[in-house]
């Protein structure tokens, strides 16, 4: 589902040429073109690239990519509008913000047994990532989709599994 977000994504960042009602109804098209292929292909090889490297010195971490990512995705319908009524993340706009910043909250805590240092490293990758595709995702579309949300799940993860990667410990 996240893959697929991420190949929809591109495709209309890519077709939509900057034009906001361009670049929605490309995220609708079933089809996935050349670039979407291009950029799976590109995400996947990192991950395995990353994932290749930190096994051997660090697997014991690796936990934390998965849950960044999807918190994400959680920060973002904190801060972001959802450009699309009845899309697939409706449901989570209508839900209780105390939750959210709850489950945010929670991640953020868990994440702390990682050991701090680690956990401040994770954490200001997909921070980093996170700002800068929600800024993208504003001045493109003036909110997210449900597409938006499954690319940046997928580019956090493969920016965290780097970062684990890069750990020296």
């Amino acid at each position: 589902m996240y893959l697929d977000g991420l190949a929809d994504t591109t495709d209309a960042w890519v077709g939509g040429m900057g034009d906001r009602a361009r670049t929605l109804a490309i995220m609708q098209d079933p089809t996935s073109g050349p670039m979407a292929v291009t950029a799976l292909v590109l995400v996947l090889l990192l991950k395995c690239a990353a994932l290749a490297t930190l096994l051997p010195h660090a697997p014991g971490a690796l936990w934390l990519a998965p849950l960044l990512a999807r918190a994400a995705v959680v920060a973002a319908f904190l801060t972001t509008p959802y450009v699309r009524a009845g899309g697939i993340g409706s449901a989570l706009v209508a839900a209780p913000r105390a939750g959210l910043w709850l489950a945010l909250l929670l991640a953020v805590v868990v994440c702390m047994a990682a050991g701090p240092t680690i956990a401040a490293a994770c954490l200001g990758s997909a921070a980093v990532v996170f700002v800068l595709w929600r800024r993208a995702c504003m001045q493109r579309l003036d909110g997210m989709t449900g597409d938006t949300c499954g690319a940046l799940v997928e580019l956090t993860e493969a920016a965290l599994l780097v970062t684990l990667a890069m750990w020296p410990g």
